[in-house]
């Protein structure tokens, strides 16, 4: 991310401000916090500024300074992924090549499942 007043800048236009001025008054956040911003004398905003400016953007508090979560949380995995992971993508793999790979998987869980 560039600074904390590109970012506000860049949310304020995708929410459809017209300019910075808009966004603080809309927020009722004084202009002179985000030329403190712009200007580079200031690093950070209050957190009661900063609440307002997430109310007014409707985002999150994260959002906001840019610390958004990347989306972790694991996808399925499908049957043409494990096709391809397995096989290298080569060639055609049928059904009963994959139901081999299956079986032989889970006798292999099952040996040593006993051990």
């Amino acid at each position: 991310m560039g600074n904390l007043y590109e970012h506000i800048e860049a949310l304020a236009k995708a929410k459809g401000f017209k300019n910075m001025t808009e966004l603080c008054r809309t927020a009722g956040v004084p202009r002179a916090t985000m030329t403190e911003l712009k200007m580079g004398r200031s690093r950070d905003i209050s957190k009661p500024n900063a609440q307002k400016l997430s109310n007014a953007l409707d985002v999150t508090l994260d959002t906001l300074y840019g610390n958004e979560k990347k989306d972790t949380a694991p996808r399925a995995v499908s049957d043409d992924d494990i096709k391809f992971a397995l096989f290298g993508g080569d060639g055609e793999i049928t059904d009963a090549m994959y139901e081999e790979v299956r079986q032989f998987a889970a006798y292999v869980k099952q040996r040593h499942q006993k051990e």
